[in-house]
C-alpha cells in the first residue's frame, strides 16, 4: 500500500489477537513498529517477530497510566526517530451492567477512550514534524447495539466513536487523519476460549449473527487498518469501517431462514 514503507507506527495492545495481527501486517508493508502490552507476553511476541526479521520494539506498560503513554511515544521516537502512525487498540474488557462499580467504570474508561485520547495528544507534535500522519482507533459493533450486562464495555466503545470524529476535526489542519475500525465477532484468543477451542461446533452457531455466516479472522481486521493508515485512504477521515461480516446490517429477522421470502429473487 502506498505511503507505508519506511514509516514508523505505535500499536497499543500489540502482543496478541487483533493487535498482533496489525503489527505483523504493518511490518509486512515495511513499517517499523513499537507496540505495547500489559504483560511479559509481549517479550515472546517481540522475539517471534524478530525471527521474521520484522523491525519491532516492545514496551511493557499500562495504558491507564498517563506517564506510560508518554514513555511509549518517547521510546518510539528514540528507536525510529519519527512517529507517523498510531493504532489505539489496547482496551479493557470489563463487561458489567447494573453491578458495575465505580472502579470498574474508571478502569474501563481510563484504558479505553481516555487512553486513546492521551496517546493521540502525545503524537500530535511528532506527526506534525513529519508533515502529518494517521490514527486508527479500534472500536466495536458493541458501540452500536444493546447487549445484556454490558454497560461498561459498550459505553466505552461508543465513546471511542465520538472521540474519533472530534479528533478528526481538530487534527485535520495538521494533515492528521483519524478513523475507526469496528470488528464484529473475531476469532481472538478470548472468543476461542469461550468456544472451548471447538470452532467446528461454535463457528456455525455464532456465524448466524453475521450475514457472511462466519466469524472473522484477526488478519481481516488488520488489513483495513493498514489501508486507513496508507496513502490509499488519503481523503478518508472521521469514518468508521465496519469489519463485522454484516452483523450490524441485520434486523431481528436475522438471516431470514424462517422467512417465506428466503432465497427468492
Amino acid at each position: 500500500m502506498r505511503g507505508l514503507a519506511g514509516k514508523a507506527a505505535i500499536v497499543t495492545g500489540g502482543s496478541t489477537g487483533i493487535g498482533r495481527a496489525i503489527v505483523e501486517r504493518l511490518c509486512e508493508e515495511g513499517v517499523r513498529v513499537t507496540f505495547s502490552g500489559i504483560s511479559d507476553g509481549g517479550v515472546a511476541t517481540e522475539k517471534e517477530l524478530h525471527q521474521k526479521n520484522y523491525p519491532v520494539q516492545f514496551v511493557r506498560g499500562d495504558m491507564a497510566h498517563e506517564a506510560f503513554c508518554g514513555q511509549l511515544v518517547e521510546a518510539a521516537l528514540e528507536r525510529w526517530g519519527q512517529v507517523n502512525f498510531l493504532v489505539n487498540n489496547a482496551f479493557s474488557f470489563i463487561a458489567k451492567g447494573p453491578g458495575a462499580t465505580r472502579e470498574d467504570w474508571l478502569r474501563m474508561m481510563s484504558v479505553g477512550p481516555i487512553g486513546y485520547a492521551t496517546m493521540a495528544q502525545r503524537v500530535i507534535e511528532p506527526m506534525k514534524a513529519q508533515g502529518g500522519g494517521a490514527i486508527v482507533n479500534l472500536s466495536s459493533i458493541s458501540a452500536h447495539i444493546a447487549q445484556p450486562d454490558r454497560w461498561t464495555y459498550n459505553a466505552a466503545k461508543g465513546a471511542v466513536n465520538q472521540l474519533t470524529r472530534c479528533m478528526a476535526l481538530d487534527l485535520a489542519p495538521f494533515n492528521i487523519r483519524v478513523n475507526t475500525v469496528s470488528p464484529g465477532w473475531i476469532w481472538t484468543r478470548e472468543v476461542d476460549k469461550a468456544a472451548g477451542g471447538d470452532r467446528v461446533k461454535w463457528g456455525p452457531i455464532w456465524g448466524k449473527f453475521h450475514m457472511l455466516r462466519r466469524l472473522g479472522e484477526v488478519e481481516e481486521c488488520a488489513a483495513p487498518v493498514a489501508f486507513l493508515l496508507s496513502d490509499e485512504a488519503s481523503f478518508i477521515t472521521a469514518t468508521e469501517v465496519m469489519v463485522d461480516g454484516g452483523y450490524c446490517g441485520m434486523g431481528s429477522e436475522g438471516l431470514g431462514e424462517a422467512s417465506s421470502f428466503a432465497g427468492s429473487d
